[in-house]
C-alpha cells in the first residue's frame, strides 16, 4: 500500500509540473540565479534532497557587479539527508538575496522533501514537494522618483509621493516541485518553483511568475593516472521565467582532489558571460570558486562581472544500504 502511495505521489507531481509548462500567465520578477547551481542542489530542484545518503550542507555565496557597490549579494544554506524510514529526504533551505544596495531584500525559508523510486537496476528517480515562506523589504528611503530630478542638477527636490505610508514589507508562502531521473552515469531534471504564483505586490497586485528549469548532464571517466581518475561531466540548464530565457552550458574535468569547469550563459537575445571554476575535492568537503566574464554590453560598464564562492560539508553517518543509489552529479 506504501509503495502504491508512493508511486500516485510521484506521477501527480510530473503531472502537476507539465501543466503548469502549459499555464504559466504574466508577471513582474525573476529570481537570483548562481552559476555554481549544482552547488546549491536544493534551489535548484527540490528534488535533490536527499541525493546524498549522509548528512549534507551547502553554503552559497553570489557577489554580483562588485564594481557598482555591491548592488546584488545572494547567500544561501541549507542541510538535507536520505531517511530510509520515510523512503526518501528531508532537506531545509534558507535563502537571503540584496538588491537595489540593500533597497529591496528577500528572505526565504523551506522544507523540503522527496521520495526516491527505484525504477530498474540502472535508473532512479526522485520527485520533491517544497513549502517555502517568503518576505519582501523594502526601503523607499533609498529609492529615488522621478518629481525629484532637476534637468540641470539632477536629482535635488524631495519626493511628493506618501512613502510613509506605503507598505515596507510582503509576506506569503510558495511551493515548488521537481523531478529527476538518473543511472550510474547520466541524470536530467525538471522543476517549477511558485506553483501558485504568489501576489507580491508592495502598492497594486503583482504576480510572482513560476519559474521552469530543466537540466540535463552525465559523468565519464577518460582515463586513469595512479590511483587518480580523470572524468568529464558535460552540463546543460534552461530556465525561463515569464519572458526572461537563460540557457548554461559548459563541462567540468576532474581529476584527483581537483575541478575545473568552463561555462557559458545567454539569453535568446544576448549572448551574457564566460564562467571559469575551480574546486577541491575532498572525503568531508567541496570547495569551489568561480567569476563570471562579462560578454555583454555591461562589460564596458567597469561591472567586475561576478564572484561565486560555494561550500559543500559531509557530515559522517552509517553505513549506506544497498537499496539506496545515489545521484554522480556534479556538486559544482
Amino acid at each position: 500500500m506504501y509503495k502504491y502511495i508512493s508511486k500516485v505521489f510521484v506521477c501527480f507531481l510530473v503531472v502537476l509540473c507539465f501543466f503548469l509548462v502549459l499555464n504559466t500567465k504574466k508577471a513582474h520578477a525573476q529570481d537570483p540565479a548562481f552559476s555554481q547551481f549544482y552547488a546549491n542542489p536544493l534551489y535548484l530542484n527540490p528534488a535533490f534532497a536527499g541525493t546524498n545518503d549522509c548528512p549534507r550542507v551547502n553554503l552559497n555565496y553570489r557577489d554580483q557587479w562588485p564594481g557598482i557597490g555591491r548592488t546584488y549579494v545572494t547567500t544561501s544554506a541549507s542541510w538535507d539527508q536520505n531517511i530510509n524510514a520515510i523512503g526518501g529526504g528531508l532537506g531545509v533551505l534558507v535563502m537571503h538575496d540584496r538588491a537595489g544596495a540593500g533597497a529591496l531584500n528577500t528572505s526565504q525559508f523551506s522544507l523540503l522533501y522527496s521520495y526516491n523510486l527505484q525504477v530498474n537496476y540502472e535508473w532512479a528517480v526522485k520527485a520533491g514537494f517544497e513549502a517555502s515562506f517568503r518576505q519582501i523589504n523594502v526601503d523607499w528611503t533609498k529609492l529615488t522618483f522621478g518629481d525629484q530630478i532637476d534637468p540641470q542638477y539632477g536629482f535635488i527636490y524631495p519626493t511628493s509621493e506618501d512613502i510613509a505610508n506605503y507598505t515596507q514589507s510582503v509576506n506569503y508562502p510558495d511551493f515548488s516541485a521537481g523531478l529527476i531521473g538518473y543511472s550510474k552515469n547520466l541524470y536530467f531534471g525538471f522543476a517549477a518553483h511558485h506553483l501558485t504564483q504568489p501576489n507580491q505586490g508592495f502598492i497594486s497586485e503583482s504576480q510572482l511568475p513560476t519559474k521552469l528549469t530543466v537540466h540535463a548532464g552525465g559523468s565519464f571517466p577518460v582515463n586513469k593516472y595512479r590511483r587518480d581518475v580523470t572524468t568529464i561531466s558535460p552540463n546543460f540548464l534552461y530556465q525561463k521565467q515569464q519572458d526572461f530565457q537563460q540557457f548554461n552550458y559548459g563541462i567540468y574535468v576532474n581529476r584527483g582532489p581537483v575541478v575545473g569547469g568552463l561555462w557559458a550563459r545567454n539569453s535568446l537575445k544576448n549572448f551574457d558571460s564566460f564562467i571559469l571554476m575551480v574546486g577541491l575535492i575532498q572525503d568531508a568537503f567541496k570547495f569551489g570558486y568561480s567569476y563570471d566574464i562579462t560578454a555583454s554590453n555591461l562589460k564596458n560598464s567597469n561591472t567586475l562581472g561576478a564572484h561565486e564562492l560555494t561550500f559543500t560539508l559531509f557530515l559522517p553517518c552509517k553505513t549506506r544500504t544497498k537499496s539506496f543509489s545515489t545521484i554522480s552529479c556534479p556538486q559544482f
